[in-house]
């Protein structure tokens, strides 16, 4: 992060999210899917949240957004308290924190054209979407008007993919959660998809919280990194030193298993 020191946008504090479980035919028994984690990312930062399928990542992304189920600690977001606000309040704070998902499809409504959908966001929050036309939103992600009177099914996925940060976008959040956003798109839609994500944290002070089990691009966008075993954070740090001098065994393994070169991650540089 380059500049002048900026504000704590998200901070997790000893978050656990607990479900009950059946195992082996057994009884159903607690399960803590996030076990006591705290991070926290500043305005105009990108910080990575890393570590295998079913570590814990996107538990903790959904309840980062106030999208998800917390059964303790605290979660401060874009100006607001999760843990304590419900109802209108609660649906308000959510245009301050939006989220990316990896599959675009999933916010985008399969039968309804581009534009319509932009139009449909915009009357439900006037203020927060006037800064910009359609035509406009298009230029910023890089596509052409013509997206708009298109269905979602008539765009490819990286075209998808900028729709849906267009949306997140439009709302003028404060934080913005990316939960593995460019996996399964070939390398250069992924590289055109990291440079959205750097041009709004210059341009808006946008704070990034960028999940991903990809460490290729985690060590390209990411100021700084946590990583995520069993629910449990077992090592942070600068992306840098995090990478080149990692220090738990796990986060170890998982740099050593990096396609096609050795642990030094000499080809992300």
């Amino acid at each position: 992060m380059t500049g002048v020191e900026h504000s704590t946008v998200l901070k997790v504090d000893h978050l656990t999210v607990t479900h009950m479980v059946r195992r082996n035919g057994g009884r159903r028994r607690p399960f803590n899917a996030v076990d006591d984690v705290s991070l926290d990312v500043s305005g105009g930062e990108i910080v990575g949240l890393v570590g295998e399928s079913g570590s814990g990542k996107t538990t903790l992304s959904l309840a980062a957004c106030g999208i998800g189920k917390m059964s303790g600690g605290a979660i401060l977001a874009g100006g607001h308290d999760f843990s304590s606000i419900k109802g209108v309040t609660r649906r308000r704070a959510h245009c301050d924190v939006q989220m990316v998902f990896q599959d675009p499809m999933s916010s985008l409504d399969l039968r309804q054209r581009v534009g319509d959908g932009l139009d449909e966001l915009r009357s439900i929050h006037p203020e927060r979407t006037k800064r910009f036309t359609n035509e406009e939103l298009m230029t910023r992600v890089g596509l052409t008007g013509d997206i708009l009177g298109r269905l979602p099914s008539q765009i490819s996925g990286g075209q998808a993919q900028r729709v849906s940060i267009t949306r997140a976008m439009m709302l003028q959040p404060r934080l913005l959660v990316a939960d593995e956003p460019t996996s399964g798109l070939d390398a250069t839609v992924q590289a055109q998809i990291l440079e959205l994500f750097e041009s709004f944290r210059r341009q808006e002070n946008l704070a990034i919280l960028f999940v991903s089990h990809n460490l290729a691009v985690v060590r390209r966008i990411c100021d700084r990194a946590y990583v995520m075993k069993d629910g449990r954070i077992v090592e942070s740090g600068g992306t840098k030193d995090l990478f080149e001098r990692p220090q738990h065994d796990y986060t170890k393994r998982l740099i050593a298993a990096v396609p096609g070169k050795s642990a030094n991650l000499a080809i992300i540089r």
